[in-house]
């Protein structure tokens, strides 16, 4: 495991018992960032299995469950902490599986009808975010997928700035305390991101189709894209 991913795994387990609490006050566009990701989801299937990679606390699988409450769900994560929260969270749910490892590199054995992801992908390098694009696709039952609700950088300077700007006056003006706002910006340290244009072309190159952002809010994105079999 590389530096920058022992220290988000030192800082998401530190964090986990209030992850949750805090998820409202640190994404200012929260209701429209879940809802419009899960609507996305076919309403005519019964049982869907989903992975959820950087599942953390497990909150997009949560929001996944009410709308497919029979849903099969696998989530894999660096924090075992984060997990915990999330087994407490499913405790009496049939049907989860918790995988404490690096997803970027695990060896999976199946197959899945849908690919998530919330603020997880914009920690990984580039050519990672590349890798994991190719994987889900791969991982994909035909017709399956994949949503990428996460965090984008700005695709000028100028652009980026504004919406530093504009997250950190939200949340300074969101009644976090001063030790939960310097946590948050010290978790930001670890960030990677890269652009939704760059995002959207590496979707497309992992073979994806209808690939498109649903939905944007400064730099909070829902990307997606459909796994199609081409020779129909």
């Amino acid at each position: 495991m590389d530096h920058t991913k022992k220290q988000l795994v030192e800082q998401f387990n530190e964090a986990a018992s209030v992850y949750d609490r805090q998820r409202r006050k640190l994404i200012p566009c929260f209701d429209d960032f879940y809802q419009i990701a899960v609507s996305l989801t076919d309403e005519g299937s019964d049982a869907p299995s989903i992975l959820d990679l950087g599942a953390g606390t497990g909150l997009f699988s949560a929001f996944m469950l009410q709308k497919h409450p029979r849903a099969k769900l696998t989530l894999v994560d660096l924090s075992g902490s984060m997990l915990e929260v999330a087994r407490t969270r499913f405790s009496g749910v049939p049907n989860v599986t918790y995988i404490v490892g690096d997803y970027t590199t695990w060896e999976y054995r199946e197959k899945y009808d849908i690919v998530i992801s919330s603020l997880s992908i914009h920690h990984l390098a580039d050519a990672e975010k590349q890798k994991v694009y190719r994987t889900a696709y791969a991982l994909l039952n035909e017709n399956g997928l994949f949503i990428n609700a996460d965090q984008v950088l700005g695709s000028t300077l100028a652009l980026e700035e504004r919406y530093k700007q504009d997250w950190r006056c939200k949340v300074e003006s969101s009644g976090l305390s001063a030790a939960e706002i310097s946590s948050a910006y010290e978790r930001t340290k670890l960030d990677r991101m890269s652009t939704l244009e760059e995002q959207l072309v590496w979707l497309k190159q992992a073979g994806f189709s209808d690939v498109d952002c649903i939905y944007k809010y400064f730099n909070f994105v829902v990307m997606a894209g459909w796994k199609k079999d081409m020779e129909k």
